[in-house]
């Protein structure tokens, strides 16, 4: 049914924390699930389908590649990066846009 807090129906903060379910699991399956303009049904069998198939056999799949190709070009080493001035500028950049994002994220605001 619909969840309805008034009639204790869903899983809620403290009973999801209950649950001994890994907090970035709820918050990768909560955006997953994000509502587009309507509500979002929730079900613990889709919560563990899309854990198993969205989230840890992509997330394997990428990492899995990603060791593949460090193997077969680069001999099994990550490479030392050299960072251009253009590189170094970018990171300070992004370094700035996180910042902001993370006060604004503790200040609960939203920017438009």
């Amino acid at each position: 049914g619909k969840f309805s807090k008034s009639r204790g129906v869903g899983v809620f903060g403290d009973m999801a924390k209950d649950t001994g379910i890994p907090a970035d699991i709820w918050r990768f399956y909560l955006l997953y699930l994000r509502p587009e303009g309507q509500d979002s049904a929730f079900s613990w069998s889709d919560l563990m389908l899309k854990n198993n198939s969205e989230l840890l056999n992509n997330l394997g799949n990428f990492i899995n590649r990603a060791g593949m190709f460090v193997c077969k070009f680069f001999g099994g080493t990550v490479p030392s990066m050299v960072l251009t001035s253009d590189d170094k500028r970018l990171l300070a950049r992004i370094t700035l846009e996180l910042r902001q994002y993370h006060q604004l994220l503790e200040k609960v605001r939203w920017v438009a």
